[in-house]
């Protein structure tokens, strides 16, 4: 059978996606990042899709598919792993002459989802006849063209190491991968060619969707999401599940937003595979708490203005008994303070620096979804800042300093 390759311009028009698993949340940053409107259909979702819900990036329907969902949609994907469901949701999509894809059997589906891989403006998507593993390697190698510049029209980076996966590749080990702040293109080369290799990749919330996406048909993966304030995976589960898979034999990936060891867990996930004898290797990642920043013009640092920058995590309130952050002290610091995790207790953390000598006039920032397609920044002052961020959500960055107004 000989297949018409075709691109999609989804933006505004209606997609269904029928299933809330593992699947689904490999396949929707796709179509959302397409400007797809999605509506899934399901009576239960991953925490990543249910945060994209939260964030009202998608419309969830709990419940079971009904043939009427396929109504109005200009395609249907099926994330389902039962067949007869799944063979509902496509009879239904053929009777209304609607392109289906099947994530249980794509033989009985009427449109296939390629092999992808994204390079700036580049899309190279890859079918290989049906077959989805030679797919993948055809893939693999224009992806690796694209980073190292041997294909027309790339640029040749100034150092490559020369076998960046040899280090690390060899089953049977867990490698701590930094996704980045959100934008799927900073990831590390290196954090990316490992991806391509894992046999398991257990993500977070913040992992750029873009990059579940280009996993192998066969991976694992295993959602560990961490929904701020709302239901989470006791980090004692993750870590048993990344021991489990490596001492099996398997590439684990444990793929983080931002970097590992920035307020990330990573060292307590390095500890128990020590602790297991799991060989693990840590990626490093491009931080959020310097990244969301400087993409909204803010830098850090600045020559005459701000020597030094201080990053907290905010998650725990100024007050609170268990805080090891010294906020008094940082109240009477003059240089640039970044706050995580933050949002919850702004006002707290705002009136403690008040209380302790920061002048209200002090320029501060919010920047919500750095480095995204969703990226809202708010330039206010310390004394404005929680009124300020009303309408803001997770994840989101403070920043408190003279920085703030540094550039136009």
């Amino acid at each position: 059978m000989n297949l018409y390759p075709l691109a999609l311009r989804l933006e505004g028009r209606r997609v269904l996606v029928v299933g809330g698993g593992a699947v689904a949340s490999r396949r929707v940053p796709a179509l959302l990042d397409a400007g797809a409107r999605v509506v899934l259909v399901s009576p239960s979702l991953t925490p990543a899709l249910r945060s994209l819900v939260d964030a009202g990036r998608l419309h969830w329907e709990p419940r079971r598919f009904e043939a009427s969902d396929v109504d109005g949609a200009w395609l249907v994907q099926v994330a389902v792993d039962d067949r007869f469901a799944a063979a509902a949701v496509s009879a239904a999509a053929l009777e209304r002459r609607v392109f289906c894809v099947r994530a249980d059997d794509r033989h009985e589906a009427t449109a296939w989802t390629p092999a992808v891989t994204r390079h700036g403006p580049v899309t190279v998507a890859v079918t290989a006849g049906g077959d989805p593993r030679r797919a993948v390697v055809i893939r693999d190698a224009i992806r690796e063209g694209l980073l190292d510049g041997t294909l027309p029209g790339c640029v040749q980076p100034a150092d490559r190491p020369s076998s960046p996966v040899a280090e690390v590749v060899g089953g049977g080990r867990v490698v701590l991968v930094g996704a980045g702040p959100g934008d799927p293109e900073l990831i590390t080369v290196k954090g990316r060619r490992v991806l391509a290799e894992a046999d398991v990749v257990v993500a977070d919330r913040l992992v750029p969707g873009l990059l579940l996406d280009e996993l192998r048909p066969e991976v694992e993966l295993v959602d560990a999401s961490k929904i701020p304030y709302g239901p989470a995976r006791a980090q004692e589960e993750i870590n048993r599940i990344i021991v489990e898979r490596a001492s099996a034999g398997l590439l684990v990936v444990r793929l983080k937003g931002g970097d590992p060891y920035v307020f990330g867990r990573g060292g307590e996930e390095a500890i128990a595979c020590a602790e297991a004898g799991v060989p693990v290797t840590v990626i490093p990642g491009v931080s959020s708490s310097i990244a969301a920043p400087a993409v909204a013009g803010i830098p850090v640092t600045h020559r005459g203005v701000a020597h030094e920058f201080t990053v907290v995590s905010g998650h725990v309130a100024p007050d609170d008994p268990t805080s090891l952050v010294d906020w008094p002290a940082l109240a009477r610091m003059r240089g640039t303070l970044v706050v995580l995790m933050g949002l919850k207790n702004l006002p707290a953390i705002a009136a403690t620096l008040l209380a302790h000598g920061r002048s209200p006039d002090t320029p501060a920032a919010v920047v919500q979804e750095g480095t995204t397609a969703t990226q809202r920044t708010v330039r206010t002052t310390l004394g404005s800042v929680v009124e300020a961020a009303q309408s803001f959500r997770p994840p989101a960055i403070v920043v408190i300093g003279e920085v703030v107004g540094i550039l136009p």
